[in-house]
C-alpha cells in the first residue's frame, strides 16, 4: 500500500466532509431549539433544563467500524463495553452523572448469541457506572446490511446540578491539560486499521480492540481534587480537535507530545507506515480524556499541555 493510502481519507472515511455535514446540519438543529436547551451545539452531550438548577445530558454514538474487527475475533462482549464506555465518557464532560442507557443493535439478520453479547457486554459497564440499561431495540434489515453485518448503537441520558455543570467557559491561557490515559485506539480510526490490516491479515486482538476505558472513577477522583474547569473526549478528530469542542473563542493549546507514554498499538501504526501527523488527527495517542485545570491544580494529574 502506498504511503497516501495509509490515511484515514484513503480508507474511506473524510474528517473534512464530517465537518461540512455537522455544520449543515447546524441550522436544521437550532431551528427545533426551545428556551430548556442549554448551551450550544457540537458539544460531546446536549443539555436540556428540568427546571430546579438541574440539566438533562445526553449523548449517541456507536461502536462504530471496530464492530467488524470484534465479530471477526470473536470479541462482541468487549464491543458492548465499549459502545456504554464511549457514551458514558461522553456525558461525563458536562459533570453530569449517568442516569440510563438505551440500546439499538441492527443486522443482515439477527443471531441471538451476538445480540445477547453485545448487550451484556453494555450492561457490566452500566452497572459499574451506577447507570441502568432500561430498553432497547433491533432490527433485521437485509436490504440495508451485507450477509453477517451487525450495527451497535447506544444513547445515554446523565444529569447535572446547574452549580457543577462543567462547560469549559471559565478556561483562559495558562490552565494546564491533564491527559487521562486510554486502553489503546478506543472506538475511532477502525476503518484505516480494517485498510491497513486487510480482509485476511493477522489480527491481533489482544493489540487492537482492548475496550473502550469507562473514565468515571477517574473524573470523579480527579473533580475531588482539582478544580477541573473543562473535559474533552478524545473520539474522531484526536487531542486536538477534540479540545477545541470546549474551549472558549481565542483560547489555543500547545501540547507536549512526548509526556505520555503511548500503548504500543501506536508503534504498530508506525510499522504500518501511517504518518505522525496522520495519527494525531485521527487517533487518541494514548490519551482517553483531558482535563483542563488551573496551573495550581497541575499536580493532581499528568500534565500534557497548557492553554495559550
Amino acid at each position: 500500500m502506498s504511503s497516501g493510502g495509509r490515511t484515514y481519507e484513503a480508507a474511506g472515511v473524510s474528517l473534512a466532509a464530517a465537518e461540512e455535514v455537522v455544520e449543515r446540519l447546524r441550522a436544521a438543529v437550532d431551528s427545533t431549539r426551545t428556551p430548556a436547551v442549554h448551551g450550544e451545539f457540537g458539544g460531546f452531550a446536549g443539555l436540556y433544563e428540568l427546571g430546579g438548577g438541574r440539566l438533562l445530558a445526553a449523548s449517541t454514538d456507536s461502536v462504530g467500524s471496530k464492530l467488524v474487527l470484534s465479530r471477526r475475533a470473536g470479541r462482541l462482549h468487549d464491543a458492548g463495553r465499549d459502545l456504554a464506555a464511549h457514551c458514558i465518557d461522553d456525558v461525563l464532560t458536562t459533570g453530569a452523572e449517568p442516569l440510563f442507557l438505551l440500546d439499538y443493535v441492527a443486522a443482515h439478520r439477527l443471531e441471538l448469541a451476538q445480540v445477547a453479547e453485545l448487550v451484556e457486554g453494555a450492561a457490566e459497564v452500566c452497572r459499574e457506572a451506577g447507570c441502568a440499561l432500561i430498553g432497547g431495540e433491533t432490527a433485521e434489515l437485509p436490504g440495508v446490511y451485507r450477509d453477517e453485518e451487525l450495527d451497535f448503537a447506544g444513547t445515554c441520558v446523565g444529569i447535572v446540578d446547574r452549580e457543577h455543570l462543567i462547560d469549559g467557559s471559565r478556561c483562559q491561557a495558562g490552565d494546564v491539560v491533564l491527559g487521562l490515559p486510554s486502553s489503546g485506539l478506543h472506538t475511532n480510526g477502525f476503518s484505516l486499521v480494517r485498510r491497513l490490516l486487510g480482509d485476511d491479515g493477522e489480527l491481533d486482538a489482544d493489540l487492537l480492540l482492548p475496550p473502550h476505558r469507562l473514565y468515571l472513577d477517574e473524573v470523579r477522583g480527579l473533580r475531588a481534587k482539582a478544580d477541573v474547569k473543562a473535559l474533552a473526549h478524545v473520539t474522531g478528530g484526536g487531542i486536538l480537535g477534540n479540545l477545541g469542542r470546549v474551549l472558549p473563542d481565542g483560547v489555543g493549546v500547545e501540547l507536549d507530545w512526548e509526556s505520555w507514554e503511548r500503548p504500543a498499538v501506536f508503534a504498530w501504526l508506525d510499522e504500518q507506515g501511517v504518518a505522525e501527523e496522520e495519527q494525531r488527527r485521527v487517533f487518541n495517542l494514548g490519551i482517553g480524556m483531558c482535563a483542563v485545570v488551573p496551573e495550581s491544580d497541575a499536580g493532581a494529574g499528568t500534565v500534557i499541555g497548557r492553554l495559550t
